[in-house]
């Protein structure tokens, strides 16, 4: 028995020491929302045409300016929502249906950073 608690003990403190080790070489981790850069609803609709497009979308920015010409409905549809706060256009397709999940997806490489609280 005596011989068990020691390998439980010896065990036990090896794991800690492990994972001191491996928290101290990994490096400090930050959010996203920390490092993005932070855009005021101004900001935003100084980017309001189809040549440079801008929305935000649940607190988050958005630069669709390349991505409009691959916009499966007419580039008029997403062009009424550039230089605005656009959940509303995102989550009703203006008759109630929310974009699909994918679609929500689909913006992850379009982000540029956050909105500003006020």
């Amino acid at each position: 028995m005596k011989r068990f608690a020691f390998a439980a003990f010896i065990a036990f403190w090896a794991s800690a020491a492990t994972l001191l080790a491996v928290s101290l070489l990994m490096p400090a981790a930050t959010t996203a929302q920390e490092e993005a850069t932070v855009y005021t609803l101004q900001e935003i609709a100084e980017h309001d045409t189809a040549e440079d497009c801008w929305m935000a979308i649940e607190g988050r920015v958005y630069d669709f300016t390349e991505y409009l010409p691959s916009h499966p409905a007419p580039p008029v549809i997403m062009t009424g929502w550039c230089g605005r706060e656009a959940t509303e256009g995102m989550t009703t397709k203006g008759y109630g249906n929310s974009h699909s999940d994918a679609a929500w997806e689909m913006m992850a490489p379009y982000l540029i950073g956050v909105l500003a609280e006020d």
